[in-house]
């Protein structure tokens, strides 16, 4: 095999495991989608949602979590009476986002 024909079929599996990447990323990505459904996010503005998300995303899956927990621990273990969630979150994106 010449160096020229290796190169060719390294190329070729190159582009083979980027779709690969790209489907197992889609896949993930589309599971992930599915448990938003669960989630009562009509209580938030898209642009509200998505910069949750994304503050979650770039700090950390556990940063964002520790972070949640210690908004929720300050507020005190007594949930609000109107719109639990609005207020979690919106408490949370502060403290994910200083």
């Amino acid at each position: 095999m010449t160096d020229r024909e290796r190169l060719a079929d390294l190329e070729a599996r190159e582009r083979k495991l980027a779709q690969e990447v790209l489907g197992a990323r889609r896949a993930l990505r589309g599971k992930y989608a599915l448990l938003v459904e669960d989630l009562a996010v009509e209580h938030l503005s898209e642009r509200a949602f998505r910069e949750i998300v994304d503050h979650a995303i770039r700090i950390g899956g556990e940063r964002a979590m520790d972070a949640l927990r210690s908004a929720i621990a300050e507020r005190g273990s007594n949930p609000p009476l109107s719109k639990p969630t609005r207020r979690v979150i919106v408490i949370a994106a502060c403290v994910i986002a200083s």
